[in-house]
């Protein structure tokens, strides 16, 4: 005679593990909570907390760096970002930073997943979500980033190739997944990277004496711009939610 299976309990939704509320807060994924909790940088109630698997309530006091951390709805919010502003939270040289541009989309504290340089536009992603912004940015993930690209004069079919084989780069290889000529201006290219080192694309043609007059990123992942106009932001759909945090 087969024994019952024994039921599992229910989950206490009151409690949560100290990881997943940190990364509920928006501070970093779980698995980087789990070093911050190892390195003795979060208190509970008072108490430094370094046992892996610490589950806090919901009346506990979690705090880290001196902030008192708040588990909060995930925010997803996808700007078209102009020229003119810089990828930060905060600038003390007072320059417009993109934070200005999305101030009122949620109560809750958003961050960039990634950045854009000042001049360059397109599609900018924030959240509040650590763990599927450290999976969005993370190269081992392969998430795919598509550019249009102005140069100031034609590329050269040699260049062209050049760039499609791979340019090396003073910090590394700069692999390209595609590339092609947009119209009949060969000024004009889109181009398909999955790295995110800092101003690569622009550090790719000016590397072969090329200079990027205008640069606009029109994919990010799964998501576009479709009828996002420049300098606005909307809220991502559950099923583009449910796409980028099923990335692999």
């Amino acid at each position: 005679m087969k024994r019952p299976k024994k039921k599992t309990p229910p989950a206490d939704p009151s409690v949560t593990r100290l990881n997943k509320f940190i990364a509920n807060a928006g501070v970093c994924s779980r698995r980087e909570a789990d070093n911050l909790i190892a390195e003795g940088q979060v208190k509970v109630n008072g108490k430094v907390v370094k046992e892996m698997g610490f589950k806090v309530k919901k009346t506990d006091k979690v705090v880290y760096k001196g902030r008192t951390l708040k588990s909060q709805p995930h925010q997803y919010v996808l700007l078209n970002k102009p020229r003119g502003f810089i990828t930060t939270t905060n600038d003390p040289q007072e320059r417009k930073t993109v934070m200005s541009l999305v101030e009122k989309a949620c109560n809750e504290r958003i961050y960039p997943v990634g950045r854009l340089d000042r001049e360059t536009s397109g599609l900018l992603l924030f959240t509040n979500d650590g763990e599927t912004a450290k999976k969005l940015t993370h190269p081992s993930h392969r998430v795919k980033k598509i550019y249009q690209v102005e140069l100031d004069r034609p590329i050269t079919k040699e260049d062209f190739n050049a760039v499609l084989e791979g340019i090396e780069l003073e910090d590394g290889a700069a692999p390209v997944n595609e590339l092609a000529i947009i119209g009949n201006d060969s000024s004009v290219l889109g181009i398909e990277i999955h790295i995110g080192r800092n101003r690569i694309v622009r550090r790719i043609f000016e590397h072969l004496g090329y200079e990027v007059k205008k640069l606009d990123r029109v994919m990010f992942g799964s998501l576009t711009k479709k009828n996002l106009p420049r300098g606005k932001f909307r809220h991502l759909s559950p099923k583009e939610i449910m796409a980028i945090k099923g990335i692999k």
